[in-house]
């Protein structure tokens, strides 16, 4: 269960629940085949730092 950031607040920083949840697959996979220091750095897995990268706004979700 995710506890931060809160998910009502995290889906309304996409325009529907799939470009969010492509969104952050995406950046999933960005942070697993990247630098790993960062990720180790944080300390946590690798979603939940992609929810908080686009809830905190440093991710934004845009439509291709």
């Amino acid at each position: 269960m995710m506890i931060d950031p809160p998910i009502d607040k995290l889906i309304k920083k996409a325009e529907c629940r799939y470009a969010l949840t492509c969104a952050v697959a995406k950046r999933t996979r960005e942070l697993l085949t990247s630098d790993s220091a960062y990720l180790e750095k944080s300390g946590e897995k690798p979603v939940t730092l992609a929810c908080k990268e686009i809830y905190e706004g440093k991710i934004r979700i845009t439509r291709d």
